[in-house]
């Protein structure tokens, strides 16, 4: 079986598996990174996301040989990524702005899909840090592969975590 080096959340891994095993299974069952979710397995609908060198992935079928040499964030990095770009130390002791966020809306209900919902947030907000409500329902709606669905329908709290994060994150 062929290994792999992948950085994943700033530390380097390296993972024996088939060329064809989706990240999603790398991450929870060889990382033991829980927050990367298990959705439809098709990339429709977002439970599985993570970065890959700062944009928006579905790990449910992007397979692990497409990601050596990538640097890889799950919801669980996104506090040492935070960390980063302000230039802190590698050990951060405070949450994403758009972690935060989501806490102060108060935004999951089962919370099964927010680890994916914040990562588009993030990724949403590197590209447009002042998003309007428009675009901020459009990145969850619009950007390939497809739409982020949400059962509880938190969509509302989704926006108003990002716009919280959005100020933030500007200062």
């Amino acid at each position: 079986m062929p290994s792999y080096t992948l950085t994943v959340n700033g530390k380097s891994h390296t993972v024996n598996a088939a060329a064809d095993t989706p990240l999603i299974y790398v991450l929870r069952n060889d990382l033991n990174l829980m927050g990367t979710r298990l959705g439809c397995g098709m990339s429709q609908c977002g439970a599985c996301a993570v970065l890959a060198d700062g944009k928006e992935i579905r790990s449910c079928t992007t397979t692990v040989s497409r990601l050596a040499g990538k640097k890889i964030h799950t919801i669980e990095g996104l506090p040492g990524l935070w960390a980063a770009k302000k230039g802190k130390a590698e050990t951060p002791d405070t949450l994403h702005p758009v972690q935060q966020a989501w806490i102060d809306e108060q935004v999951p209900q089962c919370g099964y899909c927010q680890s994916g919902m914040m990562i588009a947030a993030v990724d949403l907000l590197e590209h447009n840090p002042k998003p309007s409500v428009e675009q901020i329902r459009s990145a969850f709606t619009n950007t390939p592969p497809s739409a982020h669905l949400c059962r509880c329908g938190t969509y509302t709290g989704i926006v108003a975590a990002v716009q919280r994060a959005s100020k933030a994150i500007a200062g």
